[in-house]
């Protein structure tokens, strides 16, 4: 059933509306709002019937703003998640950066600063490597020209950025501090800025990463875990240093992330890197 409002002059305005038999109750207008409102307003248009029936005509347009998220409520979502995640770290026995370093796991005593402790933990690192990078076994034979023992480095660059250094044997090359030149000592702890290395004479060094160029090395060909040094008359590699090995600069301008970041972060090519 439908009701005109043009009708209404000779009808009852207070007249009860009769019965619908489950039909929705419509109401017409000769002349509607919308469209004279458009037409009548749009004085740019070439033809604003045109531009009614194509921009508004059959759509839903939103006449208020929409309902904005209080900043309070955004606030608290965000605490509220903050607290979960840091509930999951503790649940799963995740330290902090700060829990670790109010508990003092990366400070070592006197006595645990000696370059023979953390061998192992070189040694590690070859065994990371010789599966991080494929290594080929040691030939047999040792003659021939040495370039064709050469791997490729170039499908090594992308691994080495993104490879763990704990356990690395690194050395200054070049650097703005004179005083860092020649430092050189095994990794044992990597953080955003610097590395903290053992070096030879057992002392703890904490070399920054900014305005400095490292160089470590690679063995080249697939390296077992290293046995303890004993009194045989057989020589025992002690680090990579002692094998064949090729090196690898690093400069630590563009370095300066943490190993976590690191593994999943794209860095670009540059042919040119000034320290």
């Amino acid at each position: 059933m439908s009701y005109r409002a043009a009708d209404s002059g000779n009808k009852d305005i207070y007249a009860e509306l009769p019965l619908i038999n489950n039909e929705r109750l419509k109401f017409h207008s000769s002349t509607p709002f919308i469209p004279d409102y458009v037409k009548g307003n749009v004085s740019r248009a070439v033809d604003p019937s045109q531009t009614y029936a194509s921009r508004v005509e059959g759509r839903q347009i939103l006449l208020d703003n929409p309902a904005r998220e209080r900043k309070a409520k955004k606030v608290r979502e965000e605490q509220r998640l903050k607290r979960a995640s840091e509930q999951a770290r503790k649940a799963a026995g995740i330290m902090s950066q700060e829990e670790g370093k109010k508990s003092g796991v990366w400070k070592l005593q006197k006595e645990e600063t000696k370059f023979s402790l953390f061998l192992p933990l070189h040694s590690l690192w070859l065994g990371y490597m010789t599966e991080l990078l494929s290594l080929p076994s040691l030939p047999a034979t040792t003659g021939g020209s040495p370039a064709t023992g050469l791997p490729n480095t170039a499908g090594m660059h992308a691994k080495l950025i993104k490879a763990d250094f704990h356990g690395a044997l690194i050395t200054v090359r070049r650097s703005k501090n004179p005083c860092l030149v020649g430092h050189s000592g095994i990794v044992v702890h990597e953080t955003e800025n610097a590395f903290k290395v053992i070096t030879a004479l057992d002392r703890l060094k904490l070399i920054p990463k900014q305005n400095s160029v490292f160089v470590f090395a690679v063995p080249l060909y697939a390296t077992p875990a290293l046995p303890p040094s004993t009194s045989s008359s057989s020589p025992v590699p002690r680090t990579v240093l002692d094998m064949p090995h090729i090196e690898f600069e690093l400069y630590g301008n563009h370095f300066c992330f943490r190993a976590a970041e690191r593994a999943g972060r794209k860095f670009k090519h540059k042919e040119t890197i000034e320290l």
